[in-house]
């Protein structure tokens, strides 16, 4: 093929669709028009890459198409924009719409924490079936307090937001078992209830509250929401409702997947007050009312945004161009 003629048959019309994309707004017969001068210069890119290519009439027709396809179709929306969307949307979604669950989970295993704690603090011999009495006692009057202070703060909360990132994360990953959850979380309570309750039997539960309240609450939040999210997603699988079980657990999962995120951002925030806050020589009426504070401005966000967000009908998954068609299903 000779791509000189080829070209010299075609250029008006490429010269056509490089003057309609330099209009701001078009008409109706001039949208169409670009549709369709979009579509043939596409085609005769493709016809001169596979005959006898000319670079520059190449580049050229390849800048045209992808400014074409762009008017077409539409810019991909910036990056900040579905960060900001999945912050103020999808995230606070999530959250609201699993609310149950894990305010159900919070409430047990706080449950179980305290009784654990009760039967540690009130039997001796449980006591000294954890450990001798030197150990207990150098636990209670040394290493409990001595544990946030132990590394340079900024080594300290990488450290700790890492170690609850990754059990939130597991909580959220192995949900779809359902067991895996509820061992990870009978583990991290009942190593709370011990604690509590050696501190407890040594008189110094003061202290206890006091060094594990300003970073606890949301700490313990947003393990306590991973935990809820995983077993929903588990459910799912066990009770799809209306939905082809896949669609339903792939759309539960994809929004699981997404709260992992969020949860990252809330678990760095408790991170930084149990780094910073925690171990500081603000008295202690001040380091609680930090935590406080962090938890109030979180539970606000999950009912304010999040009950907005679901009252609009979003659920946390992504959009539904991003997950692609769906069967029909009846009911």
């Amino acid at each position: 093929m000779d791509v000189d003629v080829y070209a010299a048959a075609h250029r008006a019309e490429w010269n056509r669709l490089e003057q309609l994309l330099g209009h701001g707004r078009l008409t109706g017969p001039e949208a169409d028009e670009l549709v369709a001068l979009y579509q043939r210069t596409a085609t005769h890119l493709s016809v001169i890459r596979s005959s006898s290519p000319d670079p520059a009439l190449v580049a050229r027709l390849s800048s045209l198409v992808a400014r074409a396809r762009s008017a077409v179709t539409g810019a991909p929306a910036p990056a900040w924009r579905d960060a900001a969307r999945f912050l103020v949307v999808g995230f606070p979604a999530a959250l609201y719409r699993t609310w149950r669950w894990w305010t159900a989970v919070a409430l047990a295993s706080l449950a179980v924490a305290t009784v654990v704690a009760a039967w540690v603090a009130g039997d001796p011999q449980v006591q000294a079936s954890l450990g001798t009495p030197e150990e207990i006692r150098r636990l209670v009057e040394v290493d409990f307090e001595a544990y946030y202070s132990s590394d340079p703060a900024g080594s300290f909360a990488a450290q700790v937001w890492t170690n609850n990132a990754w059990v939130a994360a597991l909580c959220l990953v192995s949900g779809i078992l359902l067991v895996p959850v509820v061992i990870i979380l009978w583990t991290n309570v009942l190593n709370l209830g011990v604690v509590a309750g050696l501190m407890a039997s040594a008189g110094r539960l003061d202290l206890f509250l006091g060094l594990i309240t300003p970073h606890g609450l949301l700490e313990l939040t947003a393990v306590f929401v991973a935990a809820g999210a995983g077993l929903k997603l588990g459910w799912t699988l066990v009770d799809p409702g209306p939905l082809r079980r896949s669609d339903a657990v792939a759309a539960q999962g994809r929004a699981t997947v997404g709260m992992a995120l969020g949860l990252a951002v809330v678990l760095l925030v408790s991170g930084v007050i149990e780094a910073f806050v925690t171990p500081s020589g603000l008295p202690t009426w001040a380091r609680v009312g930090i935590g406080v504070v962090a938890e109030v401005v979180f539970l606000a966000y999950v009912v304010v945004l999040g009950g907005r967000a679901a009252r609009a009908g979003e659920t946390g998954d992504v959009t539904a161009a991003e997950a692609g068609d769906r069967a029909p299903t009846a009911g």
